[in-house]
């Protein structure tokens, strides 16, 4: 059987249900998946566009009439310039309507009914996904930290450590150093205080050296034998306002 590509998808999911914006986009990212939240879908008919091979996840159960949806939809898939799959999200059941979608249409991606409970929509989402690639092989992805929302500091044997997070995943970060000493390759950072907008998390790191480009610059992983859940849950939601934050500023 052919395995997935390496690299995973950008999923963008156009004016979210409730039940998808807050726990359910933190555990998608915790497993793996770089979810985006749009809420204007003129604005997010020009934003794929520069996506080539993301997916976006339309609701239709809310902003426009079913007609209006339909065109909108058709407009996209008829546009050579846009590379985006999509699919359809909703609570509706209709046969008719998915009918349409899946046969008439042809979304690549599907109809996805969603359910009631925040768990099992996430596992119908999570498997809607899986079933698109979106995940690909990688472990984790990056999220550019751009407004300087994240710090670090360490009081040890070298004396206090500070910094500024530069990028971040869920396996650990770039960060610019303040006062660079000289550390070991593989030293063990313990209790490490990462402030992410606002939130604290107390986490062991391990120094994996400078970055190539720059001696102050350092790539630290986290120690995953001593990471909390509580620990693990800020920084994935860091992670997600991290994304969000870059889609939002993006000039489209």
């Amino acid at each position: 059987m052919e395995q997935p590509p390496i690299e995973g998808k950008k999923v963008f999911f156009l004016y979210p249900h409730s039940v998808i914006q807050d726990d359910m986009v933190d555990e998608l990212i915790m497993q793996g998946f770089e979810i985006y939240m749009l809420r204007d879908h003129k604005r997010a008919r020009k934003l794929i566009e520069h996506f080539p091979g993301s997916i976006l996840f339309i609701n239709i159960d809310e902003r426009l009439e079913e007609a209006e949806w339909e065109a909108y939809i058709q407009e996209i898939l008829d546009n050579p310039k846009i590379r985006t799959k999509l699919g359809i999200l909703s609570y509706n059941s209709d046969r008719e309507l998915m009918e349409k979608y899946l046969m008439k249409m042809m979304v690549p991606c599907g109809y996805v009914q969603l359910k009631q409970g925040v768990k099992e929509s996430t596992l119908i989402i999570r498997n809607a996904l899986l079933a698109n690639e979106a995940k690909g092989r990688r472990k984790s992805f990056r999220a550019i930290c751009e407004d300087n929302s994240g710090t670090m500091n360490f009081n040890g044997n070298f004396g206090l450590i500070t910094g500024k997070l530069l990028d971040i995943s869920a396996a650990g970060f770039a960060a610019r150093i303040d006062d660079s000493p000289y550390l070991e390759k593989n030293t063990l950072l313990r209790k490490v205080q990462l402030k992410l907008r606002g939130s604290l998390a107390m986490v062991d790191l391990i120094y994996l050296g400078p970055r190539f480009d720059s001696d102050n610059v350092w790539i630290l992983l986290f120690d995953p034998t001593s990471m909390g859940e509580n620990a693990k849950i800020t920084i994935n939601h860091y992670i997600k306002l991290c994304l969000q934050r870059l889609i939002d500023t993006m000039e489209v």
